[in-house]
């Protein structure tokens, strides 16, 4: 008889006191909380582009080697307002496997998302399929950058000169990624950062625009807007959407500690890719179009076939031991409230959302963490349908 009692030691005893999540959840030390803090309540300078933020723009722009960097509330704003200062209109095209706010934003800025499937290998924007989808409405292209690595760049910047097309990336998971020596943020138009706590660099919450174009810079600080600012520019509408000194404090004292958490993130990966490596049914993604990544996820495709269960019910079985796996992304923005549109076809990103599962790594996750999540994704590989009756001590 199959009971808890028959479970193999390393199983039972797989016991977390807090859920591990998938996000990063970097924070600096509390006494460093503390002092600056104690500090920004001393200026009474809270927000309206004060002294933190400005020294973070500073930071971001040497470590990127960007000329303008301009941060917002969150990356979402930062979104809203990159459509508005790139002057879009009529359609906008990008791809489904994404954050739903990408296309959100496009809404916010009046253009209408047009969305493009992905590459199965890079989960990246197809670039076959998004030719085909140009006509004489199209003013822009929103590439996503995902899983710490890179949409194919150069070959996105030689279709948007050809079609005279801006184009810009959802870059929220890349910061710290490069593509050759070049720092993901210098690519397209412009590109868009997150810092929300899931992120490698976290301000608690947040985001930044990074241009190399004085003219769109001018147009993002006039929307955001930066009180001083001598550039006098015609916009259409404000968005307040600054950084708190809260906000910037935190990136701040993370930004010190970036590559440490990099280089934590890539010995969780490579030891991850290690264990899973010979469990039948699950292929890691690996970061692609990058020469260096930032290890932000590690997402696997799930082949029900061969592992013997589907990806939900293993994520089922996963949160059963608080490891709080994510079905990512599900489902395609395509297929959610105010996007539905049953005349798209997006195979790749419709089996895509059905089949990949993303596993912690980060701040919260170190190597003993790894292999107990290892051992029981083994375990339940090898139990199938029996894994939920053993995991759950009952008996069949």
């Amino acid at each position: 008889m199959d009971d808890f009692n028959s479970l193999p030691e390393k199983i039972k005893n797989i016991n977390f006191e807090v859920p591990i999540p998938v996000g990063q959840l970097y924070f600096p030390e509390w006494h460093r909380y503390e002092a600056v803090f104690r500090e920004i309540f001393k200026r009474e300078y809270y927000n309206n582009n004060g002294p933190l933020l400005n020294e973070l723009e500073k930071k971001l722009q040497s470590y990127l080697g960007v000329k303008h960097v301009v941060c917002t509330g969150n990356a979402t704003l930062g979104l809203m307002i990159a459509a508005q200062a790139l002057k879009l209109t009529g359609k906008v095209i990008l791809p489904a496997h994404t954050f739903i706010a990408s296309a959100q934003s496009l809404r916010w800025a009046g253009v209408e998302p047009i969305f493009c499937d992905i590459d199965k290998f890079t989960h990246h924007i197809d670039i076959k399929q998004l030719e085909l989808l140009i006509d004489d409405n199209v003013s822009g292209i929103m590439a996503v950058n995902l899983w710490g690595g890179a949409s194919e760049v150069k070959a996105l910047e030689a279709i948007a000169k050809k079609h005279h097309l801006k184009l810009y990336f959802d870059s929220a998971q890349a910061f710290g990624c490069k593509v050759g020596d070049v720092s993901i943020g210098n690519f397209g138009d412009l590109e868009v950062f997150s810092f929300h706590a899931t992120k490698i660099l976290s301000a608690g919450e947040g985001g930044c625009v990074c241009t190399n174009d004085d003219a769109i810079a001018s147009r993002l600080k006039a929307i955001r807007p930066s009180y001083g600012d001598e550039v006098s520019v015609n916009i259409d509408k404000v968005a307040n959407t600054r950084m708190s000194e809260a906000q910037a404090a935190v990136a701040l004292m993370n930004f010190e500690n970036l590559d440490k958490h990099i280089q934590n993130n890539k010995k969780i990966y490579d030891l991850y890719k290690e264990r899973l490596l010979n469990i039948n049914g699950i292929t890691l993604y690996e970061p692609t179009g990058v020469s260096y990544s930032n290890f932000q996820s590690v997402v696997c495709h799930i082949n029900e076939s061969e592992f013997g269960i589907s990806r939900d019910c293993l994520i089922e079985l996963l949160k059963n031991k608080k490891i709080l796996a994510r079905r990512y992304f599900y489902p395609g923005v395509h297929r959610t409230l105010g996007f539905n549109d049953t005349r798209v076809n997006l195979p790749v990103t419709d089996a895509l959302s059905q089949s990949t599962i993303q596993l912690p790594i980060g701040a919260l996750v170190d190597s003993s963490v790894v292999n107990s999540i290892c051992d029981l994704i083994q375990f339940i590989q090898n139990k199938k349908e029996n894994a939920a009756n053993f995991l759950m001590g009952k008996s069949k």
